[in-house]
């Protein structure tokens, strides 16, 4: 029987489940909205991986990135929990080896990824401002009456140049409403609209960085053509978008556990598919301990505290480790 390793992305807005054989080719991947419900939605993708691999392939490794990787990983029983950032570099270095600067894209957020010799040597994040996220551009091409299909054809359809503000979704769509009223054509505005979050992408997150080829743009928003022209022309350099661009998260959390298992020569801690009927808990408190004031995320299985995560000194994890508690994950 083959062998499969899986990896689990949990952001704010989608889940993805792959899997990989041992050459790092996709065996299977799945795409599910999170809809604020991540442990619901890693379950529906499971039960679609539990179908697939079903008497065909064995899982050997499990690894879980995103932000709510550290939930998903004591869901599954992950061999690795990994950052986004480590999780995108590696599956991109897998497709281009000599990757300098990565674009990625998502649902809430932004990243760029710096490396150099197949290592990561410098990244930059973007979590506040929605600008020129895939959530941003779902709002517009709803208000404009398009299908986000549609979005990158009708951008690359514009004949006019127009400029439209970037720098804050507020300002974008104002923008927007007054040249709509100006007459603009809706192919124009859209143009405008992927140069212009191209421009608040490059000034806030690549500012004052060398930003060096090759160039590789993943994420969700890599489906869209306009964006990835907009990138090409700010930066005057070709830009690749891998073929599996909107899983490469997962992807590279697959990479790593398999890595870490044929690495280590040990049994994978994944719990099997029976965990999926495992009830899931989690809660939070502020931890009054000192002035910094914790939040700290408490996962309970059926009943049982299982973990917690958050605090900074690492005290109530800590506690956790040193419980000694027996959980049914049957």
């Amino acid at each position: 029987m083959r062998k499969a390793y899986v990896g689990i992305d949990v952001g704010s807005v989608s889940t993805n489940v792959v899997a990989i054989d041992e050459r790092n080719d996709l065996l299977f991947d799945y795409y599910v909205r999170t809809n604020g419900s991540p442990i619901e939605s890693v379950k529906k993708g499971l039960e679609k991986l539990k179908k697939s691999v079903d008497g065909k392939w064995t899982v050997c490794g499990v690894g879980t990135t995103g932000s709510g990787r550290q939930l998903a990983g004591l869901m599954v029983g992950a061999d690795v929990i990994k950052n986004e950032i480590t999780a995108h570099a590696v599956a991109t270095i897998n497709e281009v080896p000599d990757v300098r600067t990565i674009f990625e894209i998502g649902g809430q957020d932004s990243k760029i990824i710096f490396v150099k010799d197949q290592m990561v040597v410098d990244f930059a994040m973007n979590t506040v401002c929605a600008a020129g996220t895939g959530s941003f551009l779902d709002h517009q091409a709803e208000r404009l009456g398009v299908a986000i299909e549609d979005f990158g054809s009708m951008a690359l359809s514009s004949e006019n140049d127009v400029r439209i503000a970037g720098r804050c979704t507020v300002f974008a769509e104002s923008d927007m409403i007054a040249k709509q009223q100006f007459g603009f054509s809706k192919p124009d505005i859209i143009n405008g609209l992927c140069l212009a979050l191209v421009r608040n992408y490059i000034n806030n997150l690549a500012r004052g960085k060398k930003l060096e080829p090759p160039f590789v743009f993943q994420g969700g928003v890599a489906a869209n053509m306009g964006i990835k022209a907009a990138f090409e022309k700010e930066i005057g350099q070709e830009v690749t978008i891998p073929k599996y661009h909107h899983v490469m998260g997962a992807i590279g959390a697959g990479i790593i556990a398999k890595e870490e298992i044929e690495r280590t020569g040990k049994k994978t801690t994944f719990r099997g598919f029976h965990a999926l009927q495992t009830e899931f808990l989690p809660t939070s408190f502020i931890c009054n301990g000192c002035s910094n004031m914790c939040e700290v995320i408490k996962v309970t299985i059926n009943g049982q505290v299982a973990a917690m995560w958050g605090d900074r000194c690492g005290m109530w994890q800590e506690k956790v480790r040193n419980m000694n508690t027996n959980i049914n994950i049957s």
